[in-house]
């Protein structure tokens, strides 16, 4: 069993800047790939970020160039370092464990970009 801890959300002005994290333990496999995905109120989740175990990376459309993804491989930790932010990105964000076709969630962090 996987167990994801997410932290680093909250309350910012456009334009700035938060980092989250999400730290996993448990039974993991060391080839996997981690992310990040985000609901807006009334709206499906979506993607926003991932990252393989090999540190191959993809983003949505919408963040890149803004957001950052990274990882811990030794301490099996995301990151999501998130700049120049828009009201648009306000949503609780979820941390993602995929391996060996299995999806594992964190409980999810409010990010509220506003003034």
């Amino acid at each position: 069993q996987v167990q994801l801890v997410e932290s680093g959300g909250g309350l910012v002005q456009p334009g700035g800047s938060l980092r989250l994290s999400c730290a996993a333990s448990g039974s993991i496999f060391s080839i996997n790939v981690m992310g990040w995905y985000r609901q807006a109120l009334g709206k499906q989740r979506e993607l926003v970020a991932v990252i393989s175990s090999g540190g191959i990376t993809n983003y949505a459309d919408s963040v890149k160039g803004r957001f950052t993804i990274s990882r811990d491989n030794a301490k099996n930790t995301v990151y999501l370092q998130m700049n120049s932010l828009k009201p648009e990105d306000t949503a609780i964000y979820y941390c993602n464990l995929l391996s060996r076709a299995a999806s594992n969630w964190g409980q999810g962090t409010q990010v509220t970009v506003s003034s």
